[in-house]
Order: C-alpha cells, then sequence, then structure tokens
C-alpha cells in the first residue's frame, strides 16, 4: 500500500483546510489510519486518528477543531482542520497500519499565519 497525502497550504488563523490521504495498492479497509505532525525541533505527534475498533482519538490541542474521517469506497482518509491556529503550522503525515505493517505517506506542509 502506498499514501499520498495532500490538501497542505497557507491560511491564515481562523481558517481551515481538508487535508486528504489516498491510499493505492491496497484498501483502507477498518484499519487504523491517523494523522501526525511534526514541528521543527519536536517529535512527530498524533493529531487525529481512527483506530481498528473505529473509535477516534484526538489530540487535545485539535479537540473540537479537527475531524477525521473515512471514504472507504474511495480509499481516502481526510482531516477536515477548523479554527486553525499558527501553533498548527506543521507538516501533516498520514499512517496507516494495515496487516501488521506500517505505511507513512509523503507530509504535506500546513502554513497558519497569525
Amino acid at each position: 500500500v502506498q499514501l499520498q497525502a495532500c490538501g497542505g497550504g497557507l491560511v491564515q488563523a481562523g481558517g481551515f483546510l481538508r487535508l486528504s490521504c489516498l491510499a493505492s495498492g491496497g484498501t483502507l479497509g477498518y484499519n487504523y489510519i491517523g494523522w501526525y505532525r511534526q514541528t521543527p525541533g519536536k517529535q512527530r505527534e498524533m493529531v487525529a486518528s481512527f483506530n481498528s475498533d473505529r473509535s477516534t482519538t484526538y489530540a487535545d490541542s485539535v479537540k473540537g477543531r479537527f475531524s477525521i474521517s473515512r471514504d472507504n469506497r474511495k480509499n481516502i482518509a481526510y482531516l477536515q482542520m477548523n479554527s486553525l491556529k499558527p501553533e498548527d503550522t506543521g507538516v501533516y503525515y498520514c499512517h496507516l497500519v494495515r496487516l501488521g505493517r506500517d505505511t507513512w505517506g509523503q507530509g504535506t506542509l500546513v502554513t497558519v499565519s497569525s
């Protein structure tokens, strides 16, 4: 499976973006898929995940603002990001755990200006 993330860009604080993660060569199914964020000097952190038990998990910093979803017919996972803040700036990666294997997509850069 390969993952391709897109949808990043430059947005003003308070704005919104929707990131997409397209899976090819395999299906998302109901496997774990998460969105992670990396900023310079910090470890990559999970911001939202769709768990294998179909529950969702969000980092405290994004609760109420970000929403993860998936369209299994299209093999795409989404991250809707609303009320963006400058501290949301970073490179966002999607991550799939399927059949015991970890797959990461290439990052997509999100820049939120104040």
